[in-house]
Protein backbone atom coordinates (compact mmCIF):
# COMPACT_ATOMS: atom_id res chain seq x y z
CA UNK A 1 0.00 0.00 0.00
CA UNK A 2 0.98 3.58 -0.73
CA UNK A 3 0.22 6.35 1.25
CA UNK A 4 0.44 10.08 0.50
CA UNK A 5 -0.19 12.48 3.88
CA UNK A 6 -0.32 16.01 2.03
CA UNK A 7 2.25 16.24 0.06
CA UNK A 8 3.73 19.45 -1.76
CA UNK A 9 6.72 20.59 -3.96
CA UNK A 10 7.87 23.86 -5.66
CA UNK A 11 10.42 24.13 -8.07
CA UNK A 12 10.05 27.99 -7.47
CA UNK A 13 9.28 30.28 -4.72
CA UNK A 14 5.53 30.52 -4.47
CA UNK A 15 4.58 28.08 -7.15
CA UNK A 16 3.42 24.63 -6.19
CA UNK A 17 4.32 21.97 -8.40
CA UNK A 18 2.06 19.91 -6.27
CA UNK A 19 0.03 21.32 -3.81
CA UNK A 20 -1.17 19.37 -1.16
CA UNK A 21 -2.22 15.64 -2.26
CA UNK A 22 -2.99 13.36 0.05
CA UNK A 23 -3.40 9.75 -1.67
CA UNK A 24 -4.42 6.02 -0.58
CA UNK A 25 -3.57 3.27 -3.29
CA UNK A 26 -4.94 0.47 -1.62
CA UNK A 27 -3.37 -3.45 -1.86
CA UNK A 28 -5.83 -5.18 -4.35
CA UNK A 29 -5.76 -2.59 -6.88
CA UNK A 30 -4.62 -0.91 -10.18
CA UNK A 31 -4.60 2.66 -9.53
CA UNK A 32 -4.58 5.14 -12.58
CA UNK A 33 -2.79 8.54 -12.33
CA UNK A 34 -3.68 11.15 -15.11
CA UNK A 35 -3.47 15.08 -15.46
CA UNK A 36 -2.20 17.02 -18.18
CA UNK A 37 1.67 17.69 -19.28
CA UNK A 38 2.87 19.52 -16.32
CA UNK A 39 0.43 18.76 -14.28
CA UNK A 40 2.22 17.07 -11.69
CA UNK A 41 2.58 13.64 -12.10
CA UNK A 42 5.80 12.72 -12.35
CA UNK A 43 6.81 15.16 -9.65
CA UNK A 44 4.50 13.37 -7.49
CA UNK A 45 5.80 9.95 -8.77
CA UNK A 46 9.64 11.06 -8.17
CA UNK A 47 8.23 12.11 -4.20
CA UNK A 48 6.70 8.58 -4.17
CA UNK A 49 10.04 6.76 -4.71
CA UNK A 50 12.15 8.75 -3.35
CA UNK A 51 14.28 10.75 -5.90
CA UNK A 52 12.26 13.81 -4.67
CA UNK A 53 11.82 15.36 -0.74
CA UNK A 54 8.44 17.01 -0.43
CA UNK A 55 8.47 20.54 1.13
CA UNK A 56 5.65 19.29 3.54
CA UNK A 57 3.97 16.11 3.84
CA UNK A 58 4.75 12.28 3.99
CA UNK A 59 4.64 9.35 2.05
CA UNK A 60 4.34 5.52 3.31
CA UNK A 61 5.00 3.07 1.90
CA UNK A 62 3.72 -0.66 3.12
CA UNK A 63 4.42 1.01 6.57
CA UNK A 64 8.08 2.86 5.70
CA UNK A 65 8.30 6.76 5.67
CA UNK A 66 10.54 6.99 2.32
CA UNK A 67 12.33 9.93 4.26
CA UNK A 68 12.95 8.12 7.34
CA UNK A 69 13.60 4.88 6.11
CA UNK A 70 14.77 4.87 3.08
CA UNK A 71 16.30 1.62 2.17
CA UNK A 72 13.46 -0.47 3.72
CA UNK A 73 10.77 1.55 1.76
CA UNK A 74 12.48 1.05 -1.26
CA UNK A 75 12.52 -2.48 -1.15
CA UNK A 76 9.09 -2.44 -1.25
CA UNK A 77 8.61 -1.14 -4.73
CA UNK A 78 9.86 -1.71 -8.75
CA UNK A 79 9.96 1.31 -10.55
CA UNK A 80 9.81 2.29 -14.06
CA UNK A 81 11.09 5.99 -14.56
CA UNK A 82 9.38 8.04 -17.95
CA UNK A 83 12.34 7.80 -19.84
CA UNK A 84 14.42 4.64 -20.60
CA UNK A 85 17.94 6.46 -21.69
CA UNK A 86 19.72 5.15 -18.46
CA UNK A 87 22.99 3.31 -18.35
CA UNK A 88 23.40 3.10 -21.84
CA UNK A 89 27.02 1.84 -21.96
CA UNK A 90 25.81 -1.53 -19.98
CA UNK A 91 25.09 -4.29 -21.84
CA UNK A 92 21.18 -5.66 -21.08
CA UNK A 93 22.64 -8.62 -18.83
CA UNK A 94 25.14 -6.21 -16.93
CA UNK A 95 21.94 -3.74 -15.86
CA UNK A 96 19.82 -6.68 -14.90
CA UNK A 97 22.50 -8.67 -12.73
CA UNK A 98 23.20 -5.07 -11.48
CA UNK A 99 19.46 -4.47 -10.20
CA UNK A 100 19.73 -7.78 -9.29
CA UNK A 101 22.65 -6.97 -6.79
CA UNK A 102 21.34 -4.10 -5.41
CA UNK A 103 17.94 -6.19 -4.12
CA UNK A 104 20.04 -9.34 -3.28
CA UNK A 105 17.75 -11.02 -6.01
CA UNK A 106 18.06 -15.24 -5.27
CA UNK A 107 17.96 -17.54 -8.41
CA UNK A 108 18.65 -14.40 -10.31
CA UNK A 109 19.25 -16.71 -13.59
CA UNK A 110 15.96 -18.15 -13.44
CA UNK A 111 13.81 -14.33 -12.50
CA UNK A 112 16.04 -12.73 -16.02
CA UNK A 113 15.55 -15.14 -18.31
CA UNK A 114 11.51 -15.69 -17.49
CA UNK A 115 10.95 -11.95 -17.71
CA UNK A 116 13.09 -11.55 -20.61
CA UNK A 117 11.79 -13.97 -22.34
CA UNK A 118 8.13 -12.71 -21.86
CA UNK A 119 9.30 -9.48 -23.30
CA UNK A 120 10.86 -11.13 -26.41
CA UNK A 121 14.79 -9.72 -25.20
CA UNK A 122 16.23 -12.63 -24.17
CA UNK A 123 18.56 -13.18 -27.09
CA UNK A 124 19.62 -9.58 -26.93
CA UNK A 125 21.16 -9.67 -23.46
CA UNK A 126 24.58 -9.33 -24.75
CA UNK A 127 24.36 -6.43 -26.74
CA UNK A 128 24.43 -2.94 -25.07
CA UNK A 129 21.65 -0.98 -24.20
CA UNK A 130 22.03 2.21 -26.23
CA UNK A 131 21.90 -0.05 -29.42
CA UNK A 132 18.22 -0.69 -28.49
CA UNK A 133 15.52 1.12 -30.21
CA UNK A 134 12.93 3.01 -27.34
CA UNK A 135 10.76 0.14 -26.57
CA UNK A 136 13.33 -2.24 -26.05
CA UNK A 137 15.14 -0.03 -23.94
CA UNK A 138 11.46 0.18 -21.54
CA UNK A 139 11.58 -3.85 -22.19
CA UNK A 140 14.68 -3.82 -20.09
CA UNK A 141 13.68 -1.22 -17.26
CA UNK A 142 10.63 -3.03 -17.04
CA UNK A 143 12.52 -6.14 -16.36
CA UNK A 144 14.92 -4.57 -14.14
CA UNK A 145 11.98 -3.31 -12.36
CA UNK A 146 10.11 -6.19 -11.85
CA UNK A 147 13.20 -8.29 -11.04
CA UNK A 148 12.67 -8.25 -7.06
CA UNK A 149 9.37 -9.70 -7.30
CA UNK A 150 8.03 -6.45 -5.17
CA UNK A 151 4.48 -5.88 -3.66
CA UNK A 152 4.26 -2.56 -5.43
CA UNK A 153 4.62 -1.28 -8.42
CA UNK A 154 4.75 2.24 -9.99
CA UNK A 155 5.57 2.64 -13.43
CA UNK A 156 5.49 6.20 -14.84
CA UNK A 157 4.19 5.78 -18.68
CA UNK A 158 5.31 2.07 -18.88
CA UNK A 159 3.57 1.79 -22.16
CA UNK A 160 5.23 4.35 -23.81
CA UNK A 161 7.20 2.49 -27.03
CA UNK A 162 5.96 -0.90 -26.15
CA UNK A 163 4.50 -3.21 -29.41
CA UNK A 164 0.86 -4.32 -28.87
CA UNK A 165 2.37 -7.65 -27.81
CA UNK A 166 4.33 -6.66 -25.03
CA UNK A 167 1.88 -3.73 -23.83
CA UNK A 168 -0.56 -6.63 -23.61
CA UNK A 169 0.92 -8.96 -21.69
CA UNK A 170 2.47 -5.96 -19.10
CA UNK A 171 -1.44 -5.34 -19.28
CA UNK A 172 -2.24 -8.35 -18.56
CA UNK A 173 0.49 -8.97 -15.38
CA UNK A 174 -0.74 -5.82 -13.84
CA UNK A 175 -3.99 -7.34 -13.53
CA UNK A 176 -2.46 -10.52 -12.32
CA UNK A 177 -0.12 -8.27 -9.76
CA UNK A 178 -3.13 -6.48 -8.40
CA UNK A 179 -5.11 -9.63 -8.24
CA UNK A 180 -2.61 -11.35 -5.91
CA UNK A 181 -3.62 -8.60 -3.56
CA UNK A 182 -0.54 -6.03 -4.46
CA UNK A 183 -0.47 -2.61 -5.38
CA UNK A 184 0.18 -0.99 -9.03
CA UNK A 185 0.28 2.51 -9.56
CA UNK A 186 0.85 3.83 -13.20
CA UNK A 187 0.61 7.53 -14.87
CA UNK A 188 -0.47 7.19 -18.80
CA UNK A 189 -1.99 9.18 -20.95
CA UNK A 190 -3.76 7.03 -22.67
CA UNK A 191 -7.03 7.76 -21.17
CA UNK A 192 -9.27 4.49 -23.05
CA UNK A 193 -6.67 2.06 -21.38
CA UNK A 194 -6.62 3.51 -17.94
CA UNK A 195 -10.90 3.33 -18.46
CA UNK A 196 -10.41 -0.52 -19.16
CA UNK A 197 -7.79 -1.23 -16.56
CA UNK A 198 -7.97 0.72 -13.69
CA UNK A 199 -10.08 0.08 -10.64
CA UNK A 200 -9.64 3.86 -9.66
CA UNK A 201 -8.10 6.94 -10.92
CA UNK A 202 -6.62 10.42 -9.31
CA UNK A 203 -6.76 12.91 -11.75
CA UNK A 204 -4.28 16.06 -11.14
CA UNK A 205 -3.98 19.51 -12.72
CA UNK A 206 -2.24 22.11 -12.29
CA UNK A 207 -0.79 20.63 -8.94
CA UNK A 208 -4.04 19.88 -7.70
CA UNK A 209 -5.48 16.67 -7.04
CA UNK A 210 -9.16 17.20 -8.64
CA UNK A 211 -10.29 13.97 -8.32
CA UNK A 212 -10.09 9.87 -6.73
CA UNK A 213 -12.22 7.12 -7.49
CA UNK A 214 -13.95 4.68 -9.95
CA UNK A 215 -15.15 6.02 -13.10
CA UNK A 216 -18.75 5.26 -11.88
CA UNK A 217 -18.34 7.87 -9.25
CA UNK A 218 -16.85 10.20 -11.60
CA UNK A 219 -20.07 9.81 -13.43
CA UNK A 220 -22.12 10.18 -10.29
CA UNK A 221 -19.60 13.47 -9.44
CA UNK A 222 -20.58 14.97 -12.65
CA UNK A 223 -24.41 13.75 -12.76
CA UNK A 224 -23.79 12.90 -16.39
CA UNK A 225 -22.41 10.06 -18.61
CA UNK A 226 -19.46 9.70 -20.53
CA UNK A 227 -16.01 7.97 -21.29
CA UNK A 228 -13.29 8.65 -18.66
CA UNK A 229 -11.62 10.72 -21.83
CA UNK A 230 -14.88 13.03 -21.97
CA UNK A 231 -15.20 13.18 -18.48
CA UNK A 232 -11.04 14.05 -17.71
CA UNK A 233 -11.29 17.34 -20.47
CA UNK A 234 -14.37 18.65 -18.76
CA UNK A 235 -12.78 17.95 -15.68
CA UNK A 236 -9.16 19.39 -16.39
CA UNK A 237 -10.23 22.37 -19.16
CA UNK A 238 -12.20 23.93 -16.42
CA UNK A 239 -9.60 23.69 -13.04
Amino acid sequence: MITLNSVSKSYHKGVKSVDNVSLEIRNGEIFGFLGPNGAGKTTTIRMITGILAPDEGSVIIDGYDIEKNPFEAKRQFGFVPDSPDMFLNLKAIEYLNFCADIYDVKDRQKKIESLTKKFEIYDSLNNQIQSFSHGMRQKVVICGALLHSPKNWILDEPMTGLDPKSSYDLKEMMREHAHNNNCVFFSTHVLEVAEKLCDRVGIISKGKLLFVGTLEEMREHFKEEGTLEELFLEMTENA
